[in-house]
C-alpha cells in the first residue's frame, strides 16, 4: 500500500511538472476530418484552408474536409461561428453556452471528448483566431497531430487594434527582399497569433524607389499585400507621409492628390490611413488638416469607410504647434479616425489623453525594432554591443516588450508596431500576445512560438534560449556570466537538430545571435587584456627605451587581428548570415546581402575593435616621430594618464553607463521606459557609427 501511494504521488508530481513546463496529455487527431457546416462561407473556408495546410506542412497528413458528419467513430475538428452552429450535439452546445461569452474576434475551443474539437468563433475572424490557438497548442510532427486534452478556452482580445507595419521599401532589413508568397506566409503567421491589422507603405517615402532585392515594383506589391489581407479578413492600414515640398498651391496639391488617387485605386482594401505630421514631412497643423480634408475626398472615392489617423510626430515642435494640432484634433472631422502615438512625440501619453476629447481613440505605434536611437532603447546597454550589434540587430527582448506594452496599453486601443524587418520577429509575437491579453506570460508566448514555428521537440529549449539572449543584454558584457552559457544552450540544440530545424530561419536567428554574442564577449576579454598588456609595456618605456616599447606595444595590439580569438564562432556567423538571407531575406551585410548601412548589417561590425587600440596606435605613430627620447617618454606618459586629472581632479567618462548614474534621474527606466520625463542614457547614430547621448 505504501509503495502504491508513493508511485501515485510520483505520477502526480511528474504530471504537475509537465503541466508547469507546458506539457499535457494529448488526444490523437492524426486521422481526423475537418467539419465545416457553412459550405459557402469564404471566410470560414479560409480558416479551414489554413488549418489543413499548416497541419499538412508539419505532419504530411491530409485531413479531409467534410460538410456533414459521416461517422461518429472518427475524430472530428468542427469549425464555425457559434451562433450559427445549431447542428452540434446538445452536450457540446451546452458546454459552449456555459463558457464565458466572447466578443468581436473572440472564440471558444472545447474538447467534449478525445475525438472531437470544436472551434466556435464569435465571428468569422474569431474562428480563424481559434484555428491559430489550436495550431499553436498542438504537437505537430511527421505523421502525428496531437491535441492537448485540457484545451477548453473562451478568449476575446482585450484590444481592438493588433498589428504590425510591413513596409516594402529598401530601408528595411528584410521586407524588400520578399516575394508575394513570403508576405502571405508571414502575414498568416501573425494572424495565427491574433493579429488583425497590417500596415503597408506607398511607393514614395523617405527612401529609394527600388532596391536590388525587390522582386517587383512597389506599386504592384502593395496591391498584393492588400489582397492578402482582404483574403484573411484583416484590417488594412497605410502609413503615408507627406513627402511633397508644397501643400498650399493648387498645382502642387493637384499633383499630390493625383499620386494618392493612383495608390488608393490600386489597393483592393484600405481601412485606415496613418499620416504622420513629421518624420518625414513637416507641416504646420493648419496646413496639415486642410490638406487631409482634400486627401479624405480622394480616399473615400475608393474606400468610403476608411478613416485618417494622425500623429503629433515631429522633430522640433513648439508649444504653439501642439496647441493648434490638438485644436484641430478635437474638432473630430468626419474623416478623422484618431491619434497615433509613436516615436519622436515629446508629450507623455497620459498628458496627451488630457489634451484630447475622451471619445478620441489612440493607437500606439511602438518602436520594437531598434536597440538605440529609438523610442525604447535597451537600458544600460554595453558599448561593445552597441558598436557591433548596432541599431537594428536581431533583438529578442520578450520581457522588456511585455513590460513596455503593459505600461502604456491601458491608455490606448491597441497598437501597430514600427518594424524594419525580421530582426524584431520575436518582439512582434510577444507584442501581439500582449495586445490580445496583457496577462499572458511571456514564456507562454515563447513556447507557442517555438512549438509552432520550429517544432514541439524544441518548445522549451528555444523558449528558454530566447529569454537567455535577452539576458545577454543585461549589464556589462565583460562580466556577464550568461553569455557563454547562452551560446552553449543554442549549440546543444544545434548539435542534435535535423536539417529542417537547422535551416529554419527563426531557429537560425536565435543561433546567430548566440554565436555573435559569444564571439563578441571573448573578443572583448581578449582585446581588453591586450590593451592592458600594451599599456604595461609602455609604462616600462623609461627602462626599455621608447622606440622599443612602442614597437612591442604595437605588435601586441596587432595580435587582435593576427591571432584572433575563437575564429570558428565568426565563421559560423558568416554561414548563418548567408542562410538567413536566402530564407528570410535578412540583410546582415552591405556588400553581400545588399543591406543599407546601419540597417541590420551587424555582421559587418563583427570585428570592430573593442579596445582603444586605434587611438593608441594613432598616438604612438605621432610620438614615434618626436625628435628626442625625453620628448617621446613625456608624450607616452601623457598618453597613459590621459584620464588622470591629478590630485583633487575629477574625470567623467560619458561613454560609461556607470558614470551616468551620477546624473540624478527623477524616474527609473521602469517608471519611464521612453525617457520622456527623465534623462536618456543611450547611444545615438553619429558620424563614427555610435555616439553616446544623454
Amino acid at each position: 500500500m505504501f509503495m502504491q501511494k508513493k508511485i501515485t504521488f510520483g505520477i502526480f508530481v511528474l504530471s504537475l511538472f509537465l503541466s508547469l513546463a507546458g506539457f499535457s496529455q494529448t488526444a490523437d487527431f492524426s486521422k481526423a476530418a475537418i467539419l465545416l457546416q457553412e459550405k459557402h462561407n469564404t471566410q470560414l473556408q479560409k480558416a479551414v484552408q489554413v488549418l489543413e495546410e499548416e497541419i499538412q506542412t508539419r505532419t504530411n497528413l491530409s485531413l479531409p474536409l467534410v460538410y456533414k458528419s459521416a461517422s461518429e467513430s472518427n475524430p472530428m475538428i468542427i469549425i464555425g461561428v457559434e451562433e450559427r452552429m445549431e447542428k452540434l450535439p446538445e452536450n457540446v452546445k451546452s458546454t459552449l453556452h456555459q463558457m464565458p461569452a466572447t466578443g468581436k474576434d473572440g472564440y471558444k475551443i472545447v474538447l467534449p471528448d478525445n475525438k472531437t474539437v470544436v472551434i466556435a468563433g464569435h465571428d468569422e475572424r474569431g474562428a480563424l483566431y481559434g484555428v491559430g490557438r489550436l495550431l499553436r497548442k498542438m504537437e505537430l510532427k511527421k505523421g502525428a497531430a496531437l491535441v492537448p486534452n485540457d484545451l477548453n478556452i473562451s478568449s476575446t482580445p482585450v484590444y481592438p487594434i493588433r498589428g504590425h507595419q510591413l513596409g516594402y521599401r529598401p530601408k528595411t532589413n528584410a521586407y524588400d527582399a520578399w516575394s508575394v508568397a513570403q508576405y502571405d506566409r508571414y502575414i498568416r503567421d501573425l494572424v495565427l497569433f491574433g493579429v488583425n491589422s497590417i500596415e503597408i507603405m506607398p511607393p514614395r517615402t523617405d527612401d529609394d524607389e527600388t532596391s536590388v532585392n525587390m522582386k517587383m515594383p512597389a506599386i504592384k506589391m502593395i496591391a498584393e499585400q492588400s489582397r492578402i489581407c482582404k483574403e484573411y479578413g484583416l484590417d488594412m492600414w497605410m502609413w503615408y507621409p507627406n513627402m511633397g515640398s508644397d501643400y498650399t498651391t493648387p498645382d502642387s496639391i493637384k499633383s499630390e492628390l493625383s499620386e494618392r488617387e493612383k495608390i488608393f485605386s490600386t489597393v483592393p482594401k484600405l481601412d485606415a490611413l496613418f499620416v504622420p505630421a513629421g518624420d518625414p514631412g513637416d507641416l504646420e497643423p493648419d496646413v496639415l488638416f486642410t490638406w487631409l480634408e482634400s486627401v479624405a475626398k480622394v480616399l473615400h472615392k475608393y474606400h468610403p469607410n476608411a478613416k485618417i489617423w494622425v500623429s503629433p510626430q515631429v522633430f522640433k515642435p513648439s508649444k504653439e504647434w501642439y496647441a493648434r494640432f490638438y485644436e484641430h484634433v478635437n474638432r473630430q472631422y468626419s474623416w478623422f479616425g484618431g491619434i497615433v502615438y509613436g516615436p519622436w512625440i515629446k508629450t507623455p501619453l497620459p498628458e496627451v489623453k488630457k489634451l484630447i476629447n475622451p471619445s478620441i481613440p489612440i493607437r500606439l505605434y511602438p518602436d520594437i525594432t531598434h536597440s538605440y536611437s529609438s523610442q525604447y532603447p535597451v537600458p544600460d546597454w554595453d558599448i561593445a554591443f552597441a558598436m557591433t550589434l548596432g541599431r537594428e540587430c536581431i533583438n529578442p527582448r520578450p520581457e522588456d516588450e511585455k513590460y513596455i506594452h503593459n505600461f502604456y496599453a491601458g491608455l490606448a486601443q491597441g497598437s501597430i508596431s514600427y518594424s524594419e524587418g525580421t530582426n524584431d520577429d520575436v518582439n512582434k509575437f510577444v507584442w501581439s500576445g500582449q495586445d490580445w491579453d496583457p496577462s499572458t506570460p511571456v514564456l507562454e508566448t515563447l513556447r507557442d512560438y517555438a512549438r509552432f514555428f520550429i517544432g514541439p521537440d524544441y518548445t522549451e529549449g528555444v523558449a528558454q534560449g530566447l529569454l537567455a539572449l535577452e539576458r545577454n543584454f543585461r549589464g556589462p558584457l565583460l562580466s556577464n556570466e550568461h553569455v557563454q552559457g547562452t551560446l552553449q544552450q543554442w549549440q546543444s540544440m544545434e548539435k542534435g537538430a535535423p536539417d529542417y530545424v537547422l535551416s529554419n530561419p527563426r531557429f537560425q536567428s536565435g543561433l546567430i545571435r548566440a554565436y555573435f554574442d559569444g564571439y563578441t564577449q571573448r573578443r572583448l576579454v581578449y582585446e581588453t587584456s591586450l590593451e592592458r598588456e600594451s599599456r604595461n609595456i609602455l609604462e616600462r618605456a623609461g627602462v626599455t627605451g621608447s622606440k622599443s616599447a612602442i614597437a612591442e606595444a604595437r605588435n601586441n595590439l596587432a595580435l587582435a587581428r593576427e591571432k584572433q580569438v575563437s575564429p570558428e564562432l565568426k565563421q559560423r556567423c558568416y554561414a548563418l548570415a548567408d542562410s538567413l538571407f536566402r530564407s528570410f531575406g535578412a540583410q546582415l551585410t552591405v556588400e553581400k546581402h545588399h543591406a543599407m548601412p546601419g540597417r541590420g548589417n551587424f555582421i559587418d561590425n563583427i570585428d570592430i575593435p573593442l579596445n582603444d587600440a586605434l587611438w593608441i596606435l594613432d598616438q604612438l605613430n605621432l610620438i614615434e616621430k618626436l625628435n628626442s627620447e625625453p620628448e617621446r617618454l613625456a608624450a607616452i606618459e601623457k598618453m597613459l594618464h590621459r584620464t588622470d586629472p591629478g590630485p583633487g581632479g575629477f574625470y567623467d567618462n560619458f561613454g560609461n553607463p556607470a558614470a551616468m548614474k551620477r546624473v540624478k534621474a527623477q524616474k527609473t527606466w521602469k517608471e519611464d521606459p521612453g525617457s520622456l520625463e527623465s534623462p536618456r542614457e543611450s547611444f545615438g547614430v553619429g558620424l563614427s557609427g555610435v555616439d553616446w547621448v544623454h
